[in-house]
Order: C-alpha cells, then sequence, then structure tokens
C-alpha cells in the first residue's frame, strides 16, 4: 500500500472507532461489540469505505499475539493454586463437555467429524470481555457467579495454546508448507520447534532479568516500553521462522516473566498497544463478516446462534450444580457463558488457514459467533426480567488478569523508611503490594525473600495495576520529593476513598503533601533525632523517667506547633515569628519539668497521670 492510502485507510479505521465503540458502550453493548460493528459499518459488505483486510489482517493479528504474553504474564502459580477449582475443575469441564456436545451438534447436521471437533473446541469459547464487564456492571463479580465464571474465562484462555497446536492435527487437506518452516520435513521441525521453546524459556529466565535491570537503571521509559515491544516482536519472528504459531512463543515468554519483578512495569507498558491492535483487530474482523451470506441464509444464521446460545446456557447450568453452585448462580453463569468469543475469531482463522475448515464454513462460524455476541445483552435482560438475579455478594472478588489478591496496603518505595513500615503492616496480618524503582534495591530484598514489583507508582496505570482501586491504605515512602507529591495528587483524584499517608523531609515537605491531598505525613527524621536526643540525655546525666518525660512534651508541642502553623505556610515573617515564640514556650515548659522534679522528685516519672494532665492544661491554653 502507498502512503496516501495507508493515511487514508488509517484515518477510517480511527474515525470508525471514535463513533461506534463510545455508542455501544453507552448502549450497554461493550467495546468489542462496538470495534466489530465499526468494521462492519466501513467494510465492503456495508459503506464500502476499505476493502480487502489480508494486509491490515497481518498487522492486527500482533493484538493477539500481544495478549497472549500478557495472559502469560498472569499464570502465576499463586493464582492458579487460589482458583484451582474453578479454573482447572469447572473451567476444564466446560470447555470438555460444551466442546463434545456442539461437537455431536455439528455431527447430526452431516459435517466431517474432524471438522465437527474443531467447530465445537472453537465455539465453546465465551467472551472474556463481554462477560467480565456486564458482571461487573450488574455487581455480581463477587462470590460464587463472579469467581466461577472468571475460572472458566481463563481456562479458555489457557486453553487457545494448545488448541493452536492440536486443531492443525485435523486438517482434512494437505497443509501447503510455509516458508517460515524453512523446507524442514518430520523430526528435523519437531527438533527446530523444541530448540525455539527452550531458546525461549531460557531467555526468560535467565537473560530478561539482568537486561531490564541494565534498562531500568536507565531510567528512561521509552526504551523500557521499546525493550518490552522488542521481546514480544523477536520471539514472534523466531516462533514464524520454525513455523510454528507466535502466539505460543508469546506464551511462554510470559510465562517465563510471570515471577519478574518487572512484570508490572511490563503490563502497564504494553497494556496500550494490546488494546489499540486488539482493536484494530476485531475492526477487521468486523469488515470481514460476511453479511451477504446472513442476507442469504437469515434463517440458517439465526437458528444456528439461538441454538448454540441455548445448548452452551443450559450445558454450564448442570455442569455448575455438578459442582456445587445454587440453582440460581448456576443459571447466571450458564447464561454469562452463552455466547461465542473474541478467541473464536482468531482460531477460525487459524483453522482455514490450515485447512482443517472450509473457507464458507468459516465464515458461517464467525457470522454466528458475532450474532451470538450482539444478542447477549438482549439474553441477560430477558434473564432479569425472567429469573431472579442471585443476591450480590461481599465475598472475595475473583482475581483479574495481572493482579495480585486485592492488598490491603500499597506500599510505593521499599527503602530504608518504606521497608520499616511495610514489614510492619505485614506482620500484623495486612497484605501489601510494594512497588520500588531502585532496581538494586529488589535485588537484595529479594535475596531475604521480600516480593517486590519494579514501578513508578506516580503512575496512575501502575497503581491501577498494584490495586489501589481494592486497597484501603497508601504509604508513600518514595525519595523523591516531586514524584512523591505527583503520586499523593494522582492517588488522591483517581482513589478517593485510599487513606494516604506519605513520608516527608522536613516541615516544608509535609505541608506541602498535605496539601495536595495526603491524610497524614511523617517527618522522616522526627522520631529517630527525638530518640536520639532522649538518649544524649540520659548519657548527660538525666535520669530516665526526666529524659522520656521531656521527650515526649517536645512531641507534644511539636504536633500541636505543627498545626498551629500551617495556615502560616507562604507567610515567611509570620512563620519565621511564630516559630520564635514556640522556641520560647518549649523552653519555658521544659524549665518548669525540671523544677517541677527537683522540688516534687520522681514522683510524676514516666507516663503518669500528672504527664497527662499537664498535657491536657497545655491544651486549653
Amino acid at each position: 500500500m502507498n502512503t496516501d492510502k495507508v493515511l487514508i485507510q488509517a484515518l477510517v479505521y480511527l474515525a470508525a472507532s471514535v463513533i461506534a465503540v463510545p455508542i455501544a458502550k453507552r448502549a450497554g453493548l461493550g467495546s468489542v461489540l462496538g470495534y466489530l460493528i465499526a468494521g462492519a459499518a466501513i467494510g465492503p459488505f456495508a459503506l464500502h469505505l476499505v476493502g480487502n483486510q489480508a494486509d491490515v489482517m497481518g498487522f492486527a493479528e500482533f493484538g493477539v499475539v500481544i495478549l497472549l504474553f500478557l495472559i502469560g504474564l498472569e499464570v502465576r502459580p499463586a493464582l492458579l493454586w487460589t482458583m484451582r477449582a474453578a479454573i482447572f475443575g469447572l473451567g476444564a469441564a466446560q470447555l470438555g463437555a460444551i466442546g463434545l456436545v456442539l461437537a455431536l451438534a455439528a455431527v447430526l447436521l452431516r459435517l466431517p467429524w474432524q471438522q465437527a471437533l474443531a467447530c465445537g473446541a472453537i465455539l465453546a469459547m465465551s467472551s472474556t470481555a463481554i462477560v467480565l464487564q456486564t458482571l461487573e456492571e450488574k455487581g455480581l463479580r463477587r462470590g460464587a457467579v463472579g469467581t466461577a465464571a472468571f475460572g472458566v474465562l481463563l481456562f479458555q484462555d489457557l486453553a487457545v495454546i494448545p488448541l493452536l497446536v492440536l486443531l492443525p492435527l485435523l486438517a482434512v487437506a494437505p497443509v501447503v508448507e510455509t516458508a517460515g518452516s524453512g523446507g524442514l520435513h518430520g523430526w528435523l521441525h519437531a527438533v527446530a520447534v523444541l530448540a525455539a521453546v527452550a531458546a525461549i524459556v531460557a531467555v526468560g529466565r535467565y537473560l530478561t532479568g539482568p537486561v531490564f535491570r541494565f534498562i531500568a537503571a536507565a531510567r528512561l521509559r521509552e526504551i523500557f516500553t521499546a525493550t518490552a515491544l522488542l521481546l514480544v516482536i523477536a520471539v514472534t519472528a523466531l516462533m514464524t521462522l520454525v513455523g510454528v504459531s507466535p502466539a505460543l512463543g508469546a506464551f511462554l515468554a510470559g510465562v517465563m516473566l510471570a515471577e519478574n519483578e518487572f512484570r508490572r512495569e511490563l503490563e502497564a507498558d504494553i497494556e496500550p498497544f494490546r488494546g489499540l491492535l486488539l482493536g484494530l483487530f476485531f475492526i477487521t474482523v468486523g469488515a470481514s463478516l460476511d453479511f451477504g451470506l446472513v442476507a442469504r441464509h437469515p434463517f440458517l444464521v439465526l437458528g444456528l446462534t439461538v441454538g448454540l446460545m441455548a445448548i452452551k446456557a443450559e450445558a454450564m447450568t448442570r455442569l455448575g450444580r455438578l459442582f456445587h453452585l445454587t440453582r440460581a448462580d448456576a443459571r447466571m453463569v450458564g447464561v454469562s457463558l452463552c455466547q461465542g468469543g473474541e478467541f473464536a475469531f482468531v482460531l477460525t482463522g487459524f483453522v482455514i488457514t490450515a485447512h482443517v475448515l472450509p473457507a464458507p464454513l468459516g465464515h458461517l462460524l464467525n457470522a454466528v459467533v458475532a450474532v451470538s455476541m450482539v444478542l447477549t445483552p438482549l439474553v441477560f435482560l430477558i434473564h432479569e426480567r425472567v429469573m431472579t438475579v442471585p443476591v450480590r455478594s461481599d465475598g472475595p472478588v475473583p482475581e483479574e488478569p495481572g493482579f495480585e489478591a486485592a492488598p490491603d496496603v500499597i506500599v510505593a518505595g521499599y527503602g530504608r523508611f518504606g521497608q520499616i513500615a511495610g514489614r510492619l503492616i505485614e506482620a500484623n496480618g495486612f497484605r501489601t503490594s510494594v512497588l520500588d524503582i531502585s532496581t538494586s534495591q529488589i535485588d537484595l530484598l529479594r535475596r531475604f525473600g521480600r516480593r517486590v514489583h519494579y514501578g513508578d507508582a506516580s503512575r496512575l496505570d501502575l497503581l491501577q495495576a498494584a490495586g489501589a482501586a481494592q486497597a484501603k491504605l497508601l504509604v508513600v515512602a518514595i525519595d523523591d520529593r516531586e514524584r512523591a507529591l505527583e503520586l499523593v495528587e494522582t492517588a488522591r483524584h483517581a482513589f478517593p476513598q485510599l487513606v494516604i499517608l506519605a513520608r516527608a523531609w522536613d516541615r516544608r515537605a509535609a505541608y506541602d503533601l498535605l496539601d495536595h491531598g495526603a491524610d497524614a505525613v511523617e517527618r522522616e527524621t522526627f522520631e529517630g533525632s527525638l530518640a536520639l536526643g532522649r538518649l544524649a540525655l540520659e548519657r548527660l546525666g538525666v535520669r530516665a523517667h526526666q529524659a522520656h518525660r521531656a521527650a515526649a512534651i517536645f512531641r507534644r508541642h511539636d504536633k500541636r506547633l505543627f498545626e498551629k502553623l500551617r495556615p502560616l505556610w507562604g507567610d515567611e515573617e509570620g512563620f519565621i515569628l511564630a516559630s520564635r515564640q514556640s522556641v520560647m514556650t518549649l523552653e519555658t515548659l521544659l524549665a518548669a519539668e525540671r523544677l517541677g522534679e527537683q522540688m516534687g522528685g520522681a514522683e510524676g516519672g514516666w507516663d503518669t497521670a500528672s504527664l497527662k494532665k499537664e498535657m491536657e492544661a497545655q491544651d486549653g491554653d
């Protein structure tokens, strides 16, 4: 394509998505359907603003590769173990049982058994985007329904990789040899594939960590993003070279990095490309939909769609009951998962290329899946009107892709200050999500078994990835004043429910942090300096209880002074005058304390009622 044509097509794609997607979202149809509708509108069967999608589809499929890389990043042992029953029990049963039922239905429709199995596996998939968004909007992501649906969807995502490997074995026509395989045959090709996979595993496990530490040390975000994209593109090129789906390599690379300290930053940097390229992918799918087929066979398409949704809903409901869901919850899960999914479009194009399905049958499957996705909001509406919706639960939220289990506290900065606060919080049974930007600090902490993620906490996307929407508290302990102010301001605006506790360098920084939205601040050297001053008094011969009381008076007086001077911050003359007066007041208080000790002995030692009354009297002044 020449430059002018590329620019015009880019203009058409972007304009269509900007118009159609927000409208679809407001109509409750979801962004995926918005992209499909946009593609259908500009495609050759409607406005004919774009023509052949082959060139664009090749680029847009890279969005699917990035999606599977991100899914690989989510496959952590902790997540799999926590939801093992929902993922490997109910999820595996759903894909296997419903795929088999749909395959039997296809055999009854006179399809060869190889094509029937392929159709069953493809149509058993459900739409992750539609289901999770709909359940979120209806308040059903918590509790049994959300956990069951999410477990099934995650297993389906994981199953895409084996399906990409196994489906070509059902080919009913000879597969044309690809140039990417380099002319290798039989066991030589198998050895090449295994070598490529081994290379990906080795690089992911042993080389990516040092490389990303080196890049992160430069503190250049754009280079880190470029490195992340380089990793995905390199894996894609390698797998294409040996004649295997690049999605497999991308998934394996993600799995190898799932426990890496740079996982959060990788997710945040690649996520925008995933969304953009997946959107382009769905637009090209929509533009490729054969509406002429729907117009020629409307009853066939509608009948197959209704049959698909009815079979999946009923089978999923029965499976839910077998896995001890209540009748209402099982029915809701069945309704939620009754449509076709995004990966059906990916798998359909793949099996057509692999000569498993003829192109006309593949186009029919795409039409059925697209119509089922369009009908999903209507099915939810009918179910709500006819059936009773399960009661919303305040139970634990099933962990979303890319997120830790909902943390109680986010600790931003885990150096000499943050790690003391973080360890105390964790030792008392609270869950923390920790972010730090120092690679050397992360390396050191990981040697001691601490789980710390690399990332700039002042970035909103990383705060979201760390679980700020679910957390109760944010501890700001980073040692960069400007970034700390930016973080406090960002968190206060985006997550108003968070209680923000911030580390301050001095009184001025403390006032700035409070003005930017912090709920409370702690000057980093105040308590340590006060403790050292108390120790110095003891070494100078002051009795321990007298030194303790002097430190307590100093702390209480300074706290009152901090609040008193805050309105004067910015008025330099007034601030200095009030500070001088405060110093004289403190000296008077401590002198009176020493005189009282000399007159009354040690009667009021340590934190006795006399000290409490004394402080209350000062408050009343």
